[in-house]
């Protein structure tokens, strides 16, 4: 399926299927599969579709209801917490990176130009790397440059 959405390009053609969950696959009528797709930019986005008694149903008129299909773009956070719900651990990781409880991190408040966050999330997707891990390489490298 292929759809523009807010000026962007959504296509599970050219997309890579990361990961995806099924309910009632035996019944038609609430059967629901969703699927987690990375953008070759880093973006995810789901496509999802269902039978007529599902999430994905939609009136036909007449007190009818008919299967449908459709594309939800998503934050990587929203992705994150998709693959949270529906996909085990090592899939989990196998996306968003190695999950280390490190108890042992300090919270720091930074502000960014939301273009610039956008732009190290995908950076991120790409690198198979949490955000937080992405951003910690790039400070690492920046304090290794400048001797600190």
């Amino acid at each position: 399926m292929k759809k523009i959405i807010n000026n962007k390009v959504y296509d599970t053609a050219t997309a890579q299927k990361v990961g995806e969950w099924y309910k009632n696959w035996e019944d038609r009528l609430y059967r629901v599969t969703e699927e987690l797709y990375r953008k070759r930019t880093g973006e995810f986005f789901l496509y999802g579709y269902g039978g007529p008694g599902s999430k994905y149903g939609v009136s036909s008129g007449n007190g009818n209801w008919s299967s449908s299909e459709e594309i939800i773009p998503l934050t990587y956070e929203s992705a994150q917490e998709w693959a949270e719900n529906y996909l085990d651990g090592d899939e989990y990781e196998a996306i968003f990176g190695e999950v280390v409880e490190d108890d042992t991190k300090t919270m720091v408040a930074v502000y960014l130009p939301t273009y610039k966050v956008e732009q190290y999330k995908r950076a991120a997707a790409q690198a198979g790397m949490s955000l937080t891990a992405y951003l910690e390489s790039l400070l690492s490298k920046a304090s290794e440059l400048s001797g600190s």
